[in-house]
């Protein structure tokens, strides 16, 4: 009787809230077709009968874990972050609204094939049944999700969009709708720290495996809690495992029974920064272009922002290309870029369902994943790298990283480079591959691709001590299992104070003009340093004194720009570490002597006493309390050359640092007759305080213990806690 009740009572609800029985009536036939499955970590496991089951299901569960993360992304991509923060995201909401063109978004969703309208409108079906049958979720400005949303993505990096380092400031100011005298160098260079971070992937090819079988690790760097872990599977073919970001249809880093896949960034060019020579004429804007005036494309963009009734009208401009961003020593700067595509949605979903290294390389042949690298692995012992994907064509001769001539068609993309043109490497020699967000000429050691090869643009990226430390490892490892492969992933050795450090110290020795009082403060610090092994530990003072001061003396570092663009951190460090101003450095440690003594009372802070894992409410800002339990942590930001990422910070004064960015979802796998896997997740599955899985892996994330993977369907019925239809 309670049950009969509680359908009347939620139809009427519906109804009330202005969804139709026929649309009531289609959720409830989806639910009953779909089965979601909980494991002892709270991770779902979603079967259905067909792929939009599937993916109803998925969308479903994801809003149980965290239905304002899945709310917040569609928001920030719609352009109405204002509409909930307030007038200081308006820059940025114009920003999107330029890059990302909703009326196109639309249009795409209209000629879609069917079986991706179908996904489409099962993904916008699992979040509204969500909302329907838990009116207690108040969103906080999407109450009805549509299913052309997705198509506002790229290739499922939410985050990534580019724009040829043009920032939402700089489009802010000349729009009007930032306040003037705000800097507007482009983010990426803003903090070094957060340049320096990013992701890891490996494989392992047979000749250096233990059974045999291809093995790929999946690790990447993003903010904590960017991506839950989930299994969806269909009577279609579908089964993938994996990562998916928050709103998401599809796995977006993981692995099915045939391969797997991890995504990595890079600085391949795939947006480009024209300066255009304009003139007002008969009240519209034109530009030039070859020898010829061309009216630019007008577009009214209306904005809104939380608490006021009337929007804000912006009229926005455009050329062939692009948006116009940006204005530069008089000129307006326009914008080429591939930051929205129904291929590149198409090419993600198609990702998950391969069944061979072939069907993969088939796949990639979309060339729509504008944002990333890729690292491979899968059965018959097949590993490869593709660094980038979507790579246009240009003059090779000219740098693509400065903002170009936009009076010249020469400066125009002309197509684009096939899959075997961008920089790659199958099956190497090396019988490894890895990339840490840096040069590709370095991913299979003597197997690696050349430089000479291949036109600057596609690879402008540096090397970074991630990368080094990663090369050293497989240079030296022998044959690895899993464990083995987690252990390298793992490890601490902090290459770039390998090189900061003796040096820093040797040469603060050295200085002639300190006071007696300024020697005496330094010696017992100095000599901490000179006995430290650069490895990461909770117990490390030296690991204290030497991250404090590395961010002290990192935005005085000289960047060598390299040719499109992209700075080398380890000639950068390497640089510094020789020629670095002695007095600087000393002046950077005597600070950071200082600020220990006032917060903690003494220098010799242990690294995990001050370095901690706190899970907290989706608050904005965040609100982080040393009062309040948290975990030691013996990682740091990965900038250093650790292969782990961990980046903490103090957070309104507090004494304690708290993590915030680093390894998410981290997975090994092998390819094997049977699957193997062995997965973490940053704090636990569950957005919600006092749920059970809210902070359940944070003791296991803390020290780098992973949990067994449940792929087989048999094994996930057998452990499962908890089964249910949504």
């Amino acid at each position: 009787m309670k049950s009969i009740f509680t359908c009347i009572f939620l139809l009427f609800s519906g109804l009330m809230l202005g969804q139709s029985s026929a649309e009531i009536l289609r959720w409830k036939q989806y639910s009953k077709r779909t089965t979601i499955y909980r494991d002892f970590y709270g991770v779902p496991h979603i079967y259905g009968k067909k792929d939009a089951d599937a993916v109803f299901g998925l969308l479903y569960a994801q809003c149980e874990d965290d239905f304002s993360r899945v709310e917040m992304n569609y928001i920030e991509k719609l352009g109405r972050m204002a509409e909930v923060k307030g007038s200081k995201e308006l820059a940025y909401d114009l920003y999107i609204r330029l890059i990302i063109d909703q009326e196109a978004a639309k249009k795409d969703y209209l000629r879609a094939p069917a079986w991706l309208k179908q996904l489409l409108q099962a993904y916008a079906d699992g979040i509204n049944y969500y909302l329907y049958k838990h009116p207690e979720t108040k969103p906080a400005l999407l109450a009805h999700f549509e299913p052309w949303y997705p198509l506002l993505w790229t290739d499922g990096s939410i985050g990534a969009i580019s724009t040829g380092d043009v920032s939402e400031v700089e489009t802010g100011l000349f729009y009007g709708v930032s306040k003037p005298g705000l800097s507007f160098i482009p983010k990426k260079y803003e903090d070094p720290d957060a340049k320096l971070t990013g992701s890891n992937g490996f494989a392992v090819g047979p000749s250096l495996s233990k059974s045999g079988n291809a093995m790929l690790y999946i690790n990447p760097h993003v903010t904590f809690y960017f991506r839950p872990e989930v299994h969806v599977a269909s009577e279609e073919g579908l089964h993938v495992y994996g990562a998916v970001t928050w709103g998401q249809f599809f796995v977006y880093q993981g692995f099915n029974e045939f391969g797997g896949w991890m995504h990595t960034s890079s600085e391949v060019d795939v947006a480009d920064a024209y300066a255009e020579t304009t003139r007002e004429y008969k009240g519209k804007m034109q530009y030039l272009f070859e020898g010829k005036w061309h009216t630019m494309t007008e577009k009214q963009i209306q904005l809104r922002v939380k608490g006021e009734k009337k929007s804000m009208s912006v009229k926005a401009y455009f050329t062939h290309r692009g948006p116009v961003l940006a204005k530069r020593n008089g000129q307006w700067i326009s914008v080429r870029s591939f930051n929205r595509s129904m291929t590149s949605l198409i090419q993600s979903w198609a990702r998950t369902k391969t069944t061979s290294f072939a069907d993969f390389k088939r796949v990639m042949e979309m060339r729509g994943n504008t944002s990333n690298n890729t690292v491979y692995a899968g059965q018959g012992g097949n590993i490869a790298y593709w660094h980038g994907n979507f790579v246009p064509k240009r003059e090779p001769s000219k740098d693509w990283g400065q903002v170009q001539d936009g009076r010249y068609a020469k400066n125009d993309w002309q197509g684009l480079h096939s899959l075997d043109e961008i920089v790659h490497v199958y099956n190497p020699a090396s019988g490894w591959i890895q990339n840490c967000n840096s040069t590709p000429y370095t991913v299979s050691g003597s197997s690696s691709p050349r430089r000479q090869d291949y036109p600057i643009y596609m690879a402008p990226d540096g090397e970074n001590f991630r990368d080094r430390n990663a090369v050293r490892l497989f240079n030296q490892v022998g044959k690895l299992d899993i464990d083995g492969l987690i252990g390298l992933g793992y490890d601490r050795k902090l290459m770039a104070f390998e090189t900061l450090i003796p040096s820093m110290v040797k040469k603060i020795e050295g200085l002639g003009n300190l006071t007696e009082e300024e020697s005496k403060q330094l010696k017992g610090p100095l000599d901490t340093l000179r006995h430290w092994d650069f490895n990461a530990n909770v117990n490390s003072i030296a690991q204290t004194l030497a991250v404090r001061w590395g961010q002290k003396i990192m935005p005085k570092v000289p960047k060598a720009i390299q040719s499109g663009g992209e700075t080398d951190a380890v000639i950068n460090l390497t640089q510094f570490a020789e020629r670095g101003d002695a007095q600087v450095q000393a002046a950077a440690l005597l600070d950071v002597l200082r600020e220990l003594e006032e917060q903690w009372g003494t220098w010799q802070v242990k690294w995990g006493d001050m370095n901690r894992f706190q899970r907290i409410a989706n608050e904005d800002p965040a609100v982080f309390k040393d009062e309040e339990p948290s975990l030691a942590v013996p990682f740091t930001s990965s900038a250093w050359g650790q292969l782990p990422s961990y980046t903490s910070k103090s957070f309104n004064g507090s004494k304690k640092w708290y993590g915030v960015n680093g390894n998410s979802f981290i997975c090994a796998v092998e390819f094997g007759p049977k699957m193997k896997a062995k997965s973490l997740l940053a704090g636990g599955e569950s957005g919600h305080q006092g749920n059970p899985h809210f902070f359940d892996q944070a003791s296991m994330y803390t020290q780098g213990k992973f949990k067994p993977v449940l792929f087989d369907q048999a094994d996930v019925i057998k452990q499962a806690t908890m089964k249910y239809h949504p």
